[in-house]
């Protein structure tokens, strides 16, 4: 099986880190084939940003040659509806499949994450998948971090006292949110009052089992439009959108 995990933003060294949360979690004969944007964003923490990063998730899924699933490796699923439109393999987005998973193992979900920034942005993909109801919020630390690809090593004390402050709040299941807290979930699970979901792995995890399935686009199928040109679109892309692209 080959899944695409797909890092949306230009950092590799944020594609590393959850390439290897993603391997501990993977199934034996699975390939996670990491891809990095190529420009962009070093990370992503507004809705502006996120429309930027998901065409370029687009672009990358066109380039991205016979595959069996991908994920979009981002805690907003930037480009994820549109992927599931255009492509007829099953895309799987990091946040939706760690709250669709936290919503199995519990009543209600903590979202805790490292940025205040990124609160807004998580509240409402918490609202696009029809969540609310069974997330007892988002719990973003407050202040500066030193640098994107420590903010684990520099804030994991900080993070575990949030995440425990989620759970006398309600949450009966915790999500380390974004990039940046990739395997921190498994690495701090005995210093936690409740259990918590590892993003990447669940998201390994769910784009296997429909790979498996051999579920594609499901609910998202191509747009009910003729073929359209583009104009100085990628090559790739735009063939895919044009409807003269093969089917992988």
């Amino acid at each position: 099986m080959r899944i695409v995990l797909l890092n949306p933003n230009t950092t590799a060294e944020l594609t590393d880190l959850m390439l290897a949360a993603g391997r501990k979690a993977a199934a034996p004969g699975t390939e996670l084939v990491p891809m990095t944007a190529p420009r962009g964003l070093p990370y992503i923490s507004t809705q502006a940003e996120a429309q930027i990063a998901g065409a370029i998730a687009l672009e990358m899924l066109a380039e991205a040659g016979p595959v069996d699933a991908a994920i979009i490796a981002a805690f907003g699923d930037p480009g994820l509806l549109g992927a599931r439109e255009l492509f007829p393999f099953p895309v799987v987005g990091m946040a939706e499949a760690a709250m669709l998973t936290a919503c199995m193992l519990g009543r209600r979900f903590g979202i805790v994450t490292f940025s205040g920034a990124l609160a807004p942005w998580y509240r409402d993909t918490v609202d696009l998948y029809g969540l609310g109801g069974r997330c007892a919020g988002v719990f973003p630390l407050q202040g500066r971090f030193t640098s994107i690809t420590d903010v684990q090593g520099e804030k994991e004390e900080l993070l575990v006292e949030l995440a425990r402050h989620a759970a006398a709040a309600g949450s009966d299941i915790l999500i380390f949110a974004g990039a940046p807290l990739s395997g921190l979930a498994a690495r701090v699970a005995d210093r936690l009052p409740v259990p918590a979901v590892e993003q990447v792995a669940a998201a390994v995890r769910q784009a296997e089992t429909l790979a498996i399935l051999r579920a594609s686009a499901g609910a998202w199928p191509a747009p009910a439009y003729p073929p359209k040109p583009t104009s100085g679109l990628p090559a790739a892309l735009a063939s895919r959108i044009e409807g003269s692209a093969s089917l992988p």
